[in-house]
């Protein structure tokens, strides 16, 4: 029987246990669904299950870059509390998975959790051992793998792993420099958040909405007809500079902006440097946080 990918998240949403172990365990039991958990109790697979529907919007966000800057990679791995996002052992595995996701490059994230972690033992595995242990749920969120050939990936972390930033500036050159000006676009980053690189790369959807909204904001002003479009392209533009990396203020030189630092670096180096690719993650994001406070949720255990 064909085992298809809706059977093993069913598995999976039932029992907690990993993707691989769920597909192995329906395999075994040609599709059939209660064998299949039976299988994944029988060797203790399910640990997980009882963890597996409490929500997990905290955590870290792990980030490994080469010494030779080619190579970076980034993981946000999520717990329940941010008391277990501390803990040295979590701490640890989000190190450990960041260093596979950049010396694997896994094509995605199933390919990731099914990466050796270490002697034999597959990502996924170790993350069910981590949840039985420190008795949370957790779960590797997402990743993100770079590599350059010309050029270099710089990065920053902010506040102790909840934001973290990946830069890749391509460039003939790989000079401290050019470091320098891929940490500081990337502290750019964390702090304004930007939707895209240049004006090149926005959306027209995007751009279309937009000033659909503004027109209607401009003639609910009360503003002439006549005028409208025009104070709506200002508007607009004024927006896209908002929005875009280097069209925004530099954080650290409110008299130039991003665009205008990567220039000066470029002269600098006597290279061409263009920004290629921006990661950011930030712990949580979208995600629903638990409204209860840590207290709150002793008295729950306790029966208060």
């Amino acid at each position: 029987m064909a085992i298809t990918a809706g059977m093993v998240k069913e598995l999976r949403e039932k029992t907690g246990a990993g993707m691989m172990d769920c597909k192995k365990a329906l395999t075994e039991a040609e599709g059939n669904m209660e064998r299949a958990i039976d299988i994944l109790r029988e060797k203790g697979l399910s640990q997980a299950a009882k963890k597996s529907d409490r929500i997990a919007a905290e955590g870290l966000v792990g980030m490994m870059i080469s010494e030779d800057g080619k190579k970076a990679a980034m993981t946000e791995v999520n717990s329940e509390t941010d008391f277990v996002a501390k803990n040295e052992e979590f701490q640890t595995f989000v190190a450990n998975v960041t260093k596979v996701a950049m010396e694997k490059e896994p094509k995605d994230l199933e390919a990731l959790l099914a990466s050796e972690y270490a002697d034999g033992v597959t990502v996924e595995a170790e993350l069910t051992s981590k949840i039985a242990k420190i008795g949370e749920n957790m779960n590797v969120r997402r990743f993100s793998a770079l590599s350059i050939e010309a050029g270099r990936i710089s990065g920053y972390v902010h506040g102790a792993g909840k934001i973290a930033v990946l830069v890749k500036l391509e460039a003939a050159s790989d000079s401290e420099k050019l470091d320098e000006l891929g940490k500081d676009i990337a502290m750019q980053v964390a702090a304004m958040n930007p939707k895209y690189i240049s004006r090149d790369d926005v959306d027209q959807d995007y751009i279309s909405h937009e000033r659909e909204i503004l027109i209607q904001q401009a003639l609910n002003e009360g503003k002439p007809q006549n005028i409208v479009e025009k104070m709506v392209e200002g508007r607009l533009q004024k927006q896209l500079k908002e929005v875009c990396l280097l069209e925004q203020t530099f954080v650290k030189d409110s008299d130039k902006a991003v665009k205008d630092v990567v220039a000066d670096t470029a002269k600098a180096l006597g290279v061409e440097i263009k920004v290629v690719a921006v990661e950011r993650f930030e712990v949580g994001e979208g995600l629903e946080k638990k409204s209860e406070n840590f207290a709150e949720e002793v008295a729950k255990q306790l029966g208060n």
